[in-house]
């Protein structure tokens, strides 16, 4: 675990437990070593935040690359957090720069790192699930690693969207489902999509959210396109 990322997880992370105690289910099911890819439903901003502080592991997080060109002081502080917390850089643009923020996740996989994903690929604008996007299983496809579905309730509460602030007093829950392998089980391109929604309605099931047979309409450069 990097040292800065410890250190949030010693101060922010803990804080985050004191203040809204959340709910954590199934977490045996994240491997205590080895590559693994979370992937869960997107309710607000403040879901990064509580899956670091209840994950024991060290995850590696989605950044915009504005994050890591910023200029002055105060760019040369963002460039210092997010490579200190082993961001992933994201590229906004077409398809093929979120084929590039992929890419860069595939080593920090096979190394043996934990990265999150979002399949719906932006945050949900009604509390409803989305249909899911394919890269998250390619991306374990390519890095030869299994696919922890997580199911995120209650942080819309904590920080809607528009919120600067979070508001205490709302139940966070997390649960965290069984493995699902994608060695071996995609053959032809019909198979990706199988396994994208086989995902999908693990997360369905953990979250219990209704589910869109539809996708997202996109807020931004999320980890899930």
């Amino acid at each position: 675990m990097r040292p800065l990322y410890g250190l949030a997880k010693l101060t922010a992370g803990n804080l985050l437990r004191l203040c809204w105690r959340p709910v954590v289910e199934g977490l045996e099911h994240v491997p205590g070593q080895g590559g693994v890819i979370l992937a869960g439903n997107h309710l607000s901003v403040a879901d990064e935040f509580f899956l670091a502080a209840v994950v024991p592991r060290h995850i590696a997080f989605w950044a915009k690359a504005e994050y890591f060109a910023g200029k002055g002081p105060r760019g040369w502080l963002t460039r210092a957090v997010v490579n200190g917390m082993g961001a992933i850089r994201v590229e906004r643009g077409d398809g093929r720069a979120a084929l590039a923020a992929f890419d860069a996740a595939a080593p920090v996989l096979r190394a043996g790192g934990v990265v999150a994903i979002y399949p719906e690929g932006t945050r949900s604008p009604d509390g409803r699930l989305y249909r899911g996007r394919t890269g998250v299983v390619r991306l374990a496809r390519q890095a030869e690693v299994p696919i922890v579905p997580v199911g995120v309730l209650g942080t819309d509460k904590i920080q809607p969207v528009g919120a600067r602030l979070p508001r205490v007093g709302s139940r966070v829950t997390f649960r965290f489902g069984r493995p699902i392998e994608v060695a071996g089980r995609i053959g032809r391109p019909a198979d990706i999509r199988a396994v994208t929604d086989e995902l999908m309605a693990e997360i369905q099931k953990l979250s219990g959210q209704e589910y869109v047979p539809r996708y997202a309409p996109k807020r931004g450069a999320d980890g899930g396109r």
